[in-house]
């Protein structure tokens, strides 16, 4: 039996043929980081106060400037711990009935009873437009504004199972079509969206097929590689989600309507559909559903690509997984070690999707430049993918992982007492918390899959990266509310949360030079694995032929 490694062998494991379409599944991750952190744009809050529109004429005709008229109009609030004017209250003074002349100083209202925002608000957004300004989603409804992320990372819950399920079901490829069809509907229809109830419904549908697309291209690539090439592989896929990162301040800056916004982070995906020509089934899905002869021309056809010729091998090309044992839930949590894994690395997804989102979501609610803060952030995160390659078959994996998170979260606990005044100092720890997170994210993906023996592997990589998307939907929740009492209150969270990961880490095995596991007991009793190695290299030692080792070469080399 030959297997589809084995034919990679002389189809070329990396050649022109992988190279064109990894370029192009590169493209997907672009977009999604518009989709994936687009509220701090989207949804920014600028400073707002309540409407009154006998104030406002007032203003208009007395030619007073927003700070003066604030001054004599809007009452004083310490929401947050220190006085400022107030977002969501205004006098129940009526000013057609008053006699203040417009050159008028002070004007002592303190004795004024105060009412709600019954005209709704003024924002002072230099002719901007978010979903918050559109629908008024601040003071009592500002709670709306979490749902937009949360509902985005229901999506991404639902979407990556359901999607997972269907690229087994009906092709890596299929999946990925249809994931990008229903993200360019869904995309406008969020762009299009009458009302904030409709919107959240169309963003939920939005995540379902972002998350779940992405994944497909992940898989379809790094199953049409070789086994040396995949990690490099699946670690700058994910690095071109950083270049989105890049890109999307550029976007904002001169799209200043969040809804034409939308539409242009959404186009892409309707461009991905034109891949139907450009990107083929993966082989080795094509082999697992008995379609041998669909496997076989398109292994060919690369090969032919790659200017590479196949041996007559590959008439007996079989799937190499088809005993493969069935997977279950019980399997990741029945014995003592599964069971530790489980828990440390579900909770390393957690962490990673909260302090990840939270830190980039927290630009917009800092009051700097968040163009120029976002894309300072973005940039950031290139070393972390170089740091990994560079440091995991040198160092390892447990502490270049570890330390990722500690490193995270010591930048976050001192963030949050380094004073405003010292602003390069504070911006240039926050971006070493930014490269810590993102590697630790980065890292987690296939620390995950080397934890696991093979049967359960793609099961122990989906249950436990659903807590990604519970941490997606927290951590709007953790940043926005909490910041009310105090803004870096988040920070502190986020701090204890990425300690705790990096300590938790320290108790996984290393898994550098260590050879995928196959059985439950490969991971349960590592010793038994190492010796059954050992004992598996000695029986090919001993059937070298004996006219070979008496030769002068090495016998490891014949």
């Amino acid at each position: 039996m030959t297997t589809f490694d084995d034919i990679l062998e002389e189809a070329g494991k990396f050649g022109r043929c992988q190279k064109r379409i990894f370029a192009l599944l590169c493209m997907v991750s672009m977009p999604w980081a518009g989709v994936y952190v687009g509220i701090v744009f989207q949804g920014f809050t600028p400073d707002h106060w309540c409407r009154d529109s006998a104030a406002v004429e007032m203003r208009q005709s007395c030619s007073w400037s927003l700070p003066h008229s604030h001054k004599l109009t809007v009452p004083m609030s310490n929401n947050s711990g220190e006085p400022q004017r107030s977002s969501c209250e205004r006098y129940a003074v009526d000013w057609n009935a008053t006699e203040l002349t417009c050159d008028a100083q002070e004007l002592d209202l303190s004795r004024t009873p105060r009412t709600g925002c019954t005209e709704g608000w003024e924002y002072d957004y230099e002719g901007r437009q978010s979903f918050v300004t559109e629908f008024d989603l601040v003071c009592a409804d500002g709670w709306l504004v979490d749902m937009y992320q949360a509902t985005l990372n229901v999506g991404f819950l639902i979407g990556s199972i359901a999607i997972g399920y269907l690229a087994d079901r009906f092709g890596r490829k299929m999946s990925f079509l249809m994931s990008n069809l229903l993200n360019g509907i869904a995309g406008i229809l969020v762009a299009i969206a009458p009302n904030y109830v409709a919107l959240l419904v169309f963003r939920t549908l939005y995540g379902f097929g972002v998350k779940g697309g992405w994944v497909a291209g992940y898989v379809l690539i790094t199953e049409i590689v070789g086994v040396e090439f995949r990690r490099t592989v699946g670690v700058i896929y994910q690095m071109f989600f950083s270049v989105g990162i890049l890109i999307l301040p550029l976007l904002a800056y001169f799209i200043t309507d969040w809804r034409w916004l939308q539409v242009v982070i959404t186009v892409p995906y309707i461009i991905f559909l034109s891949y139907y020509w450009f990107i083929p089934e993966s082989p080795r899905w094509l082999l697992s559903q008995n379609k041998k002869s669909k496997a076989v021309k398109i292994t060919e056809n690369m090969a032919k690509e790659n200017k590479m010729t196949l041996s007559k091998n590959i008439e007996t090309l079989a799937d190499d997984n088809a005993d493969s044992s069935t997977a279950s839930f019980m399997d990741l949590i029945r014995t003592p070690k599964m069971r530790k894994h489980t828990f440390i690395l579900s909770y390393n997804w957690f962490t990673s999707a909260v302090v990840y989102q939270g830190l980039i979501m927290r630009l917009g609610i800092l009051g700097g430049d968040v163009y120029i803060d976002f894309l300072i952030s973005g940039l950031v995160e290139f070393p972390a993918a170089f740091l990994i390659l560079f440091t995991i078959e040198r160092i390892g994996r447990r502490i270049p992982f570890a330390s990722a998170n500690i490193v995270a979260g010591a930048s976050c606990f001192i963030t949050a007492f380094i004073p405003d005044s010292m602003f390069w100092f504070k911006t240039v720890v926050a971006c070493i918390g930014r490269l810590g997170i993102t590697m630790a994210f980065e890292m987690v993906v296939f620390v995950n899959t080397e934890l696991y023996p093979t049967f359960v592997r793609n099961l122990g990589v989906s249950v436990c990266s659903t807590l990604c998307d519970v941490g997606g939907i927290v951590a709007p929740f953790l940043l926005y509310r909490l910041a009310v009492i105090w803004l870096e209150l988040p920070l502190i969270i986020f701090g204890s949360l990425a300690f705790l990961a990096g300590g938790l880490v320290l108790l996984l095995p290393e898994t550098r030079g260590v050879p995928l596991p196959d059985t439950i007991d490969d991971i349960e009793f590592p010793e038994r694995a190492k010796e059954k190695v050992a004992l598996k290299n000695q029986q090919l030692a001993n059937l070298l032929p004996s006219n070979n080792v008496s030769s002068n070469k090495d016998p490891s080399t014949v």
